[in-house]
């Protein structure tokens, strides 16, 4: 039943947060309308395609041109250019070697059995990166499409090169992708769920809840900070990408993700980290059968309060770079921190016992605890 429910909860969040989505894409702009647009654009591309190739110059091999047109609507115009080249040169590899045995052989069979071996070792090629694969595509077109002919086979590579002309040009010239905006609003976002978690665990300790499934939650949410962590990684170097080659990064509307955005990075990397390593320890000593006592309510409050207070740090940096102007409220964050932290460091000395693990978790919570307000101090300084 568990099973079933939990099964059930993520239907309904999945199916929750698509409508998100799609009222998000359409209120204003953001992530969601640049999806959007990107489908439009690829539609287009396949249209035109096939507009010139087969409708109005009636092609042998039409529907080879919106075939590539359509996968080159790529997520950055440089993406774009790059598999472009790649994917017409597995093209014209698969194209000729199929065109060349089946000339000789003049037997689908055997054809097949010469050249697929030789075109998907080909397609490993790391210049081919991920487009390999159309070296086999375009030996099994010509394979497979009747009777194999010169003429048809300069047919289709003229037609895949007219594609990819139409998929590049439409991705390029029609609202080029830039995804800076995003690369913000992911870092924003990363830092408000550590923000979010860190205080949710600071309540609970304050208010002395050691509840198992609780602090359970409060794990599961901790890692999945890491893969917001990489997913905000992801964004910075798709933002980077996406103004290489792109015409509209010369309007300057939107600034180049710089050391900000790296230092973000490692901020965020360090409360990951830390955000873990509280929850787990949390979730340790709520365990109904941890033989080991739980910490003195009065040091869990001070813990509580130095959580309390790196969350609102955290919460600053994030406007300090990528909103609101809050320099001076960031530095002043920073230094209570640090002053809650050598506080809370002569309390834990002064509380722990001669228990070696209860002092080697105390010790692990401090040692994360100073490489994240250190990397505060650094990069809010």
């Amino acid at each position: 039943m568990r099973g079933i429910r939990r099964t059930w909860e993520a239907v309904r969040r999945d199916a929750s947060a698509a409508v998100r989505a799609a009222r998000r894409a359409l209120a204003g702009p953001g992530r969601e309308r640049d999806l959007a647009v990107q489908a439009v654009k690829a539609a287009l591309a396949a249209w035109v395609a096939w507009a010139v190739a087969g409708w109005w110059l009636r092609a042998p091999v039409a529907f080879v041109a919106p075939w590539v047109a359509v996968v080159l609507v790529e997520s950055t115009v440089y993406r774009s250019i790059a598999h472009g080249l790649q994917q017409l040169g597995a093209i014209a590899a698969g194209t000729v070697a199929a065109t060349a045995v089946g000339l000789v052989l003049h037997s689908t069979v055997a054809a097949m059995a010469v050249v697929l071996p030789l075109v998907m070792l080909l397609g490993q090629w790391r210049r081919l990166g991920s487009q390999g694969i159309y070296a086999a595509t375009g030996a099994l077109f010509v394979l497979t499409n009747g009777s194999v002919t010169v003429a048809t086979s300069a047919a289709r590579l003229t037609e895949a090169l007219f594609g990819a002309v139409v998929g590049i040009a439409v991705n390029a010239l029609v609202r080029p992708p830039l995804y800076l905006r995003d690369t913000r609003a992911v870092l924003r976002d990363a830092t408000e769920e550590a923000h979010d978690i860190l205080r949710a665990v600071a309540d609970g300790l304050a208010a002395g809840r050691w509840d198992a499934e609780e602090a359970d939650a409060w794990h599961q949410r901790a890692l999945r900070l890491h893969r917001l962590v990489e997913q905000a990684r992801s964004a910075v170097e798709w933002g980077r990408e996406s103004l290489r080659a792109n015409p509209r990064r010369r309007t300057g509307a939107e600034p180049r993700p710089g050391k900000g955005y790296d230092d973000a990075l490692l901020v965020l990397d360090y409360a990951a980290v830390h955000t873990a390593e509280v929850t787990r320890t949390v979730l340790e000593a709520a365990a109904e059968d941890r033989p080991a006592p739980r910490p003195d309510p009065g040091l869990a409050r001070r813990y509580a309060e130095f959580l309390c207070r790196t969350a609102r740090a955290l919460r600053l940096y994030s406007h300090s770079r990528f909103g609101d102007q809050c320099e001076d409220e960031l530095r002043e964050a920073v230094a209570e921190l640090r002053g809650a932290l050598e506080e809370l460091r002569r309390d834990l000395v002064r509380s722990t016992t001669d228990d070696p693990d209860e002092v080697a978790t105390y010790g692990a919570l401090l040692t994360q605890a100073h490489r994240l307000a250190d990397q505060l101090a650094v990069s809010g300084g």
